[in-house]
């Protein structure tokens, strides 16, 4: 299984095999990838941030080629497969319930990775499910969560489709128009050669706005605190 995996991250998860992919299975590819991702616990290792940016960038370099990946189409069907992921994945907390965190550890499951989203979805509640959608494993295990919580349905499916189009639009759509700005100002091809950090330094500007609300919400909590420490002083 381990060299299964290795061999996977080799042709198909890294950069240069991400780029393959997309070539090679188009939006069918990565829309099944991110399903597998946000709807199938088993999914926590797959790369979604860099596969969505690479996916934009390889779309605009075939912009002018025989066969053009489109862009819209491939947003579209990807934002339904990253929205019907997480509904799958809270119809299985539904189901499983406390059953999940009493599961045992396997290769591709680890209760770690459960209680991680948990505490998340504890501090967080409902906006978990936009958040964690930019944060990576805990976007796999989250709507899992929710389910498992009692999240009501109603609910849990606005942040889901909220999450879901802001994460794959965003990441699709920066890939691909940072690329053509890029490419226009400095020729064709140039994105490609520096696609490795142009994905990290993407991925990284995408958690910062779940980074600003981690440090928000636990400057809030410092402040509460706080104020219960001084209100018991002056007791």
């Amino acid at each position: 299984m381990l060299d299964l995996i290795r061999q996977l991250w080799h042709d198909y998860l890294s950069a240069e095999g991400i780029q393959n992919l997309v070539r090679t299975y188009g939006t069918t590819g990565i829309a099944t990838i991110v399903f597998v991702e946000t709807g199938l616990l088993v999914g926590f290792f797959l790369p979604g941030d860099s596969l969505l940016v690479t996916a934009g960038i390889v779309a605009a370099s075939t912009v002018n080629s025989e066969h053009p990946i489109a862009l819209w189409p491939m947003v579209a069907i990807t934002c339904l497969a990253a929205v019907v992921g997480d509904a799958l994945g809270f119809l299985i907390g539904s189901k499983l319930g406390p059953a999940l965190f009493r599961k045992d550890d396997s290769l591709l499951f680890k209760k770690k990775h459960i209680a991680r989203a948990h505490a998340f979805y504890e501090k967080y509640g409902g906006k978990t499910i936009v958040i964690s959608r930019f944060v990576p494993i805990v976007r796999t295990f989250a709507p899992t969560v929710a389910g498992a919580a009692g999240m009501n349905y109603f609910r849990f499916a606005l942040f889901n489709v909220v999450g879901g189009v802001g994460w794959v639009a965003s990441m699709l759509l920066i890939g691909f128009y940072g690329a053509s700005k890029i490419n226009e100002r400095y020729g064709a091809g140039t994105v490609e050669k520096y696609l490795h950090p142009i994905i990290f330094t993407v991925i990284f500007l995408s958690i910062v706005p779940a980074i600003v609300e981690i440090v928000r919400e636990r400057r809030k909590l410092r402040l509460a605190r706080e104020r219960e420490r001084e209100g018991a002083a002056a007791k």
